[in-house]
């Protein structure tokens, strides 16, 4: 109660927020392995299809990604220092997860490729997006400075 009352956050709010920070830094791993992919380091697993697959995603849905991780990442050191513009940035983020889906789901089809498992990482990404704006917005008035 008394860090309530002096504005600070609860230790939860810190927690919360280091969450979202390894998830946003994961997600910048998960970019960087798929930006630097060559022939040399592909990862085990990866066939000819997907390899090929992602090869051709264009520059403007690969843009989207590095927007949406490298945004993250700021928005979540942001919310960990309270500052309010944490929340716009997570919108930011969350859009361009949803662009790189466009490309995946809706102009190509990236189902035909991965199979039904290629559902589950892009919904858990817009789960903890919208998680994520939520959470922003729900602390914006307290905690923010």
């Amino acid at each position: 109660m008394s860090d309530e009352l002096n504005g600070k956050p609860p230790s939860s709010f810190y927690i919360i927020g280091a969450v979202f920070l390894v998830w946003n830094v994961i997600g910048f791993m998960f970019y960087l392995q798929h930006a630097m992919m060559t022939p040399e380091n592909v990862p085990e697993g990866v066939d000819a299809a997907m390899l090929e697959f992602m090869a051709a995603t264009p520059v403007w849905a690969t843009s989207a990604y590095a927007i949406a991780v490298n945004v993250g990442m700021l928005a979540s050191v942001l919310l960990l220092m309270r500052k309010s513009v944490a929340m716009p940035l997570f919108v930011v983020s969350l859009a361009g997860a949803l662009i790189l889906d466009l490309d995946s789901f809706v102009l190509r089809d990236v189902v035909a490729i991965w199979g039904s498992g290629a559902y589950v990482v892009p919904c858990a990404v817009i789960i903890v997006g919208v998680i994520q704006i939520w959470y922003s917005r729900s602390v914006a008035n307290r905690y923010y400075r």
